[in-house]
């Protein structure tokens, strides 16, 4: 199906179905302990051995030497893999890095070698027995002594629109800002993990993977093998927000040691590899530049990033929401990418926006009080209904300013009092701040295949992967609403590259893409139906388990005979050329700093969405109130902490890499709007999972300034960078 032209009426908009707070249908299995993820697949494969990765103890250099003796006399050990006896391997189209170092070493924990052994025990203990000398070579580890030799990002944003120069220095109020965000982890509950196993020339692999199609071209590519010979199966996956996108040591390392013990192997990469070895947030350094009439209307908007990344790799690009969240006739957008030997920075949550809206948003409360403008007002004032950089495509849908005035409404906004560190409660200081929220609408082609039974239930097949976000329940809605069945009457199986190619899960396009695939397989599915039963297919009603038209009526059971099976998918035109889709939103917090100590507590957070149809009001609250979280811990206390001597991250485990927790999170509310948009696929849904982190970190940033009066560009806001600024308590 090709959707190229906007929704009109179509079975979703029943929404007897879809649109509904269903329980999620894989809870019960999450929640007993019984969902297969990929390491604990005791059930496919007989005897595996175990596998353990030894990374790199330099970050940049080679490796001069490798002693495996001590390790092969190791109790238990099967085999050893390293690049000396692995074969050819090829870098995969998504890694920065290759997957197993040598001889030359590109980062810190960068695979050096896997032991194979009969336990995990005797893995890890022969792993240490592996004697590595190295020849260090010097590296940049320190994004801000590399700064001025960053280049332009190709493919990132790098835009002029009208002249910035001169509308910032005729502006009568004007900001020029410098702030940071730190390298972040997405230190996701369940470990990167693969089990492996050859039968002839073909391998199949369990693994913890949230793209099934790239990570089998991927794995295909690395070892060489024709991609037909490679199953990838990730059926249930504890956590990704990006760092899952893309194959990992663990999953090649995984193959390499199977073949050579010609066993099954299991690999689970140990925290520090998760932290070293995989992806990352990279680290921005970002300049803001605002200029504005005595009105309050910007008119001039400059948003310069600088990053870093291993050769090869991309930046942060954090300045993309500039161009699109207000108007602003004159503007400049600079993306900048610097070389860093760090390990591979790469997709977090919301890419992009998330830390370009981190010190976007603060800029906007700081020219605010420049101008002696309510925050939420003088974001109202500066709204656009079309793309700025290009003033003849309208936004498809864009209630910013909806968001802004409700949330405010039902957050009690008109409280707050503008002069920082006013209000004082026991010892501590209260204050409000606002953020607004932002994150383009993106689509990705996205197959599905549904069979009616025999029996009158319907099954529905996917490659889609379910990474905690409800996958499963929304895709089981769509093919319930189409079909006219009850929800407990669909099967949905998810993450098996030998199901259609789906959108798979990540950027904010997971739930709409591969619902719409679903969508266009049950369409055909329909028609299938109606041939069979002699009705016209524009003219009948799916509903409790019967198809009607005509006056005629009849059991999908009956019709189903030995079963109908369809495959389509959905792929998308050039709409996105026409209209500028994004997602909007507004993130409000309350906040109290502590007067003595400069401890910060979030005391209240709302969230109000604008995200199109909301399939599912209740695992998409969960999304957004798990981003709200996250969000916070960005903006309160996580940073990777470099070794800026030998380059790696110190702070490499959930013991010293903090993030928030149930004691850190007051009660989070969410809305969202009532919306359709029908430009955006035949659900008129959009993404809403990252659109949850993108400003809520600014937020918090706001109401610590108008709680205490400390104004801080540098995140993490930790105490120390408060507490001697506070204001006089006495």
């Amino acid at each position: 199906m090709k959707f190229d032209t906007p929704a009109t009426t179509n079975p979703i908009d029943r929404q007897r179905v879809v649109g509904k707070p269903h329980d999620r249908i894989d809870g019960p299995l999450k929640t007993t302990g019984t969902a297969p993820y990929a390491y604990e697949r005791h059930d496919v494969f007989d005897d595996p051995a175990y596998g353990f990765v030894l990374g790199a103890g330099i970050a940049k250099g080679r490796i001069k030497s490798i002693d495996l003796a001590d390790a092969k006399a190791s109790p238990g050990v099967l085999a050893i893999v390293t690049a000396a006896n692995a074969g050819p391997l090829q870098k995969g189209d998504f890694n920065t890095a290759k997957l197993l170092a040598g001889p030359e070493v590109e980062h810190y924990h960068q695979a050096v070698a896997l032991v194979v052994a009969e336990t995990f025990e005797q893995a890890r203990a022969a792993a240490h027995r592996i004697h590595v000398e190295y020849a260090r070579s010097d590296g940049q580890y320190d994004l801000a002594s590399v700064r001025d030799s960053a280049t332009p990002a190709k493919g990132a944003p790098n835009d002029r629109h009208g002249d910035f120069d001169a509308a910032f220095a005729a502006a009568p109020v004007k900001l020029d800002a410098q702030y940071t965000t730190p390298d972040q982890s997405h230190a996701m509950m369940e470990p990167h993990a693969s089990i492996a196993a050859w039968q002839g020339d073909a391998l199949t692999l369990y693994t913890s993977n949230q793209m099934i199609n790239w990570g089998k071209g991927d794995v295909a590519k690395t070892l060489g093998i024709p991609k037909d010979k490679v199953r990838l199966v990730s059926p249930y996956i504890g956590g990704g927000f990006g760092g899952k996108l893309f194959v990992r040591a663990d999953a090649v390392l995984a193959a390499l040691g199977a073949r050579m013990a010609k066993r099954p192997v299991k690999v689970m990469l140990q925290r520090p590899l998760i932290f070293n070895n995989t992806t990352h947030r990279p680290a921005t350094i970002q300049r803001i530049r605002l200029g504005a009439d005595r009105d309050g209307k910007l008119t001039a908007i400059g948003h310069e990033s600088w990053s870093g990344d291993l050769p090869g790799g991309g930046p942060e690009t954090a300045t993309g929401q500039t161009a699109l969240l207000y108007a602003g006739a004159n503007r400049k957008l600079a993306t900048l990418l610097a070389v860093l030997d760090l390990p591979e920075g790469n997709a977090m949550r919301a890419p992009g926006e998330a830390p370009g809206l981190m010190a976007l948003e603060i800029a906007m409360d700081e020219m605010a009080e420049k101008l002696a403008l309510d925050p939420v007002e003088f974001r109202v004032r500066n709204d656009t209904r079309v793309d700025p950089m290009k003033p003849d495509r309208p936004f498809s849908q864009r209630h910013l300013v909806e968001c802004l005035r409700t949330g405010a409404d039902k957050f009690g906004w008109r409280k707050r009092k503008a002069q920082p560190a006013s209000v004082r409660e026991d010892g501590w200081l209260i204050g409000m701040g606002v953020a607004s929220a932002f994150r383009n609408n993106l689509v990705q082609k996205s197959g599905a295949r549904v069979r009616l039974e025999r029996d009158g239930t319907v099954t529905v097949e996917t490659d889609m992967t379910d990474i905690g976000t409800g996958s499963y329940t929304i895709i089981a809605q769509t093919a319930a609403e189409m079909l006219g069945v009850p929800l407990d009457r669909v099967s949905v199986r998810l993450g098996d590259s030998s199901f259609p190619v789906s959108s798979g899960s990540g950027g904010q396009w997971g739930a709409n893409s591969s619902t719409a695939g679903v969508y266009a397989a049950c369409v055909k599915l329909r028609e299938a139906i109606a041939a069979k039963a002699g009705f016209d297919a524009q003219a009948c009603d799916f509903a409790g388990g019967r198809v009607r038209a005509g006056g005629e009526s009849r059991d999908l059971a009956d019709l189903a005979g030995d079963g109908i099976t369809v495959e389509d998918f959905i792929e998308f035109g050039d709409l996105d050329k026409q209209y500028q889709q994004s997602t909007f939103g507004a993130h409000f917090v309350e906040a109290a700093v502590h007067g003595h100590t400069g401890e910060i507590r979030v005391r209240r957070m709302l969230a109000v969405c604008s995200a199109g149809r909301i399939l599912n009001p209740k695992s998409a609250r969960s999304q957004v109130i798990g981003a709200m979280t996250m969000g916070t811990g960005a903006a309160l206390m996580e940073h990777l902490a470099v070794d800026k001597r030998f380059g790696y991250f110190v702070n490499h485990d959930l013991a010293q890499y903090e993030v928030a927790v149930h004691a850190d999170i007051p009660h989070q509310d969410v809305i969202f709007l009532d919306e359709t948009d029908p430009v955006s696929s035949p659900m008129k849904a959009k993404g809403v999972g990252e659109l949850g982190i993108c400003g809520i970190a600014a937020a918090v940033a706001n109401a610590v300034y108008n709680a205490s009066g400390v104004r801080v560009r540098d995140y993490p806001i930790t105490l120390d960078k408060v507490l001697d600024k506070l204001p006089n308590m006495t």
